[in-house]
This record gives C-alpha cells, sequence and structure tokens, in this order.
C-alpha cells in the first residue's frame, strides 16, 4: 500500500515537470514568432521561472546526447525517460499488492 501511495506521488511530480516542459515549449515558440516578447515583466518572469525549474534537469541530458544543431532534443528525451520510470513504478506497485 505504501509503494502504490509512492507511486502515485511521483506520479504526480512527473506530472508538473512534464507540464512545464510543454509550456516552456509553447512559450519559446511565441518568443520566436514575436507573438509575446521578453520585455513584458510578466513574460519575462514567467520564462525566466520555467527555465529556472527545468535547466537542472535537462543540463545532463544535453551532455549526453550528441548535438542536433538548432533543434534541442532533449525536452521529449525527458518526457520519454519519465513515462519510462512512471510505468515502471506502476508495475512495481501493483506488484506489491499482489
Amino acid at each position: 500500500m505504501l509503494f502504490l501511495t509512492l507511486f502515485e506521488i511521483v506520479g504526480y511530480l512527473i506530472s508538473i515537470v512534464v507540464t512545464l516542459v510543454i509550456v516552456q515549449f509553447v512559450m519559446s515558440l511565441l518568443i520566436s514568432f514575436n507573438v509575446v516578447n521578453l520585455h513584458n515583466n510578466v513574460v519575462a518572469a514567467i520564462w525566466h521561472a520555467v527555465n529556472a525549474l527545468l535547466e537542472p534537469v535537462l543540463r545532463p541530458i544535453r551532455k549526453i546526447m550528441p548535438a542536433t544543431g538548432a533543434l534541442d532534443l532533449s525536452p521529449m528525451v525527458l518526457i520519454i525517460g519519465l513515462t519510462i520510470v512512471q510505468i515502471v513504478l506502476k508495475n512495481m506497485a501493483y506488484a506489491a499488492l499482489y
């Protein structure tokens, strides 16, 4: 029962990180297409906060991955890795119940 609770907590934290990655992606598109700009204090604050939260997680992934030019695939690798962790923990939690 304890493992199932831990799985739910970790799953919730993973969903928060995935949401932050999606927010960062959408904001980067909006900034690059000049829909919003960093001269707006609210946009700049959100952009810097999201980058400050995700950069410690994405930096080690970027070091391991080969250079792909202007295309940064580290957020996708992070989402895939977190999804794999979530699947493994779910299966371990269900195996502990039976």
